[in-house]
C-alpha cells in the first residue's frame, strides 16, 4: 500500500505502523485505497478511536480498512490510548484537515459532541460506532449491547441452575457497558438465587494482563471449590484474562461467560477444559465494514438511518468440534447465524 504524504499540519502522525497492529501507541496510521475509479480523486476517510486493544480492535479495523479500499479511497487511524481529550482532539485535527467522511469509534458525547457538531456544520459525513452521541443525521452503528448481556447471563443461568456465586467483570464510563449493566441489574433480579460476590473491571492498554493479575487475586480470596460459580465478563479482553488466571489455578470448574469474539478468543475456547464456556458478539470484521459501508453512503448522498443495530450471536463451547481448531472465517460451519 502506498502511503498518503502530507496530511498533517496540526498534529504528529506516527505513520510508519501498519494499520493492523494491535495496541496502538502510535497517534494515526495511513493506508491508501486501490484509488478511485475514473480518475476521482480518493475519499479520505478518518478513524478515530478511543483504543486499539486485543484482536476485537485488529478485526474490526481490518474490516474498516477493506470496505474502505473497496471504495477506493483512503483511511487514516487515529488511536487516542484511552485518552479522551486526546480522541477529542484527533477529532478536532480531522475536521480542520477537511476529511471526506469521518468515523468514530466507541466515544462519549462530553468530550466529542462539540467536535461531531463542527464536523456536521462544515457537512462532512461523520458515523458512530458505539457511542452515546445524539445528532439529526449522524447515524449510529451498534450491536444490541442489551442483547448480548442476555444472551451471555442467560446461557450462564442455564448452566447453573439459575443458582451460585459468580464474579463480575465490568467499567463504566462506555456507552455499551453502561447498556450491559442495565441488563445484568435485570438478571439479578430474575435470578435471586445468583449472587454476586465480587465486581471488578478496567479498561487500559494491558487489559487482559491486568484482568489476569485481578483474577487471581480474587480466586486466592475465594480458594475453595464452589466458591465461585462463575464469571461474567462484560468485553473479550476481561474474559480472557479470567480464563487464563482460572486455567492457572487450575479452578476450571469456575466458568466464563463472555461478550465479544476474534480468533485469539476462539483459541482459548477451544483449548483442552477451558474454562470459557460461552461468548455473545458480532462479528468484528462485519462491524468494521458496516461502520465504513454508512460512510460512504454518506458521502454519496444515500439516505441512512440515524440508528444501524447488528443482531448479536451466542457461540457455545459446546457446539465447535473437538477433532479441528475453528476460526472466525469458517466459524458459521458450526454456528448458522454467525456472519449473517
Amino acid at each position: 500500500m502506498k502511503k498518503k504524504l502530507g496530511l498533517v499540519t496540526s498534529i504528529v502522525l506516527a505513520a510508519s505502523l501498519a494499520l493492523t497492529a494491535c495496541g496502538g501507541g502510535a497517534d494515526t496510521q495511513n493506508q491508501a485505497g486501490s484509488g478511485a475509479s475514473g480518475g476521482e480523486k480518493p475519499k479520505r476517510i478518518a478513524l478515530i478511536m478511543r483504543q486499539n486493544v486485543g484482536t476485537f480492535s485488529a478485526q474490526y479495523i481490518n474490516g474498516v480498512k477493506q470496505e474502505v479500499e473497496k471504495n477506493g479511497g483512503e483511511l487514516t487511524v487515529f488511536n487516542a490510548d484511552t485518552d479522551l481529550s486526546k480522541m477529542a482532539s484527533n477529532l478536532d485535527a480531522a475536521v480542520n484537515q477537511n476529511f471526506d467522511g469521518i468515523l468514530i469509534d466507541h466515544g462519549t458525547a462530553e468530550a466529542l459532541q462539540q467536535g461531531t457538531q463542527k464536523a456536521v456544520d462544515k457537512k462532512i459525513p461523520v458515523v458512530l460506532f458505539d457511542t452515546d452521541i445524539k445528532l439529526p443525521g449522524v447515524p449510529v452503528v451498534e450491536q444490541d449491547d442489551n442483547k448480548l448481556a442476555e444472551l451471555s447471563l442467560e446461557k450462564l443461568a442455564a448452566d447453573t441452575g439459575g443458582k451460585g456465586n459468580i464474579v463480575k467483570i465490568w467499567v463504566a464510563g462506555f456507552a455499551p457497558m453502561e447498556k450491559r449493566q442495565v441488563t445484568y441489574e435485570a438478571f439479578l433480579k430474575k435470578y435471586p438465587d445468583i449472587k454476586e460476590i465480587a465486581a471488578f473491571g478496567s479498561a487500559t492498554n494491558n487489559t487482559a494482563l491486568d484482568t489476569q493479575a485481578q483474577m487471581e487475586a480474587i480466586l486466592k480470596k475465594y480458594p475453595n471449590k464452589g466458591d465461585i460459580t462463575a464469571v461474567w465478563a462484560s468485553w473479550d479482553e476481561f474474559a480472557k484474562g479470567a480464563t487464563r488466571a482460572i486455567q492457572q489455578a487450575g479452578r476450571t470448574e469456575i466458568k466464563v461467560y463472555g461478550i465479544d469474539l476474534s480468533d485469539e478468543d476462539l483459541q482459548l475456547i477451544q483449548e483442552p477444559n477451558s474454562p470459557w464456556a460461552a461468548t455473545a458478539a458480532v462479528d468484528p470484521s462485519n462491524i468494521g465494514r458496516i461502520h465504513a459501508q454508512t460512510v460512504f453512503q454518506k458521502i454519496k448522498g444515500e439516505q441512512v438511518p440515524d440508528s444501524v443495530k447488528l443482531n448479536p450471536v451466542l457461540v457455545k463451547q459446546e457446539d465447535l468440534p473437538k477433532d479441528k481448531k475453528v476460526t472466525m472465517g469458517d466459524l458459521s460451519q458450526y454456528v448458522p447465524e454467525w456472519g449473517k
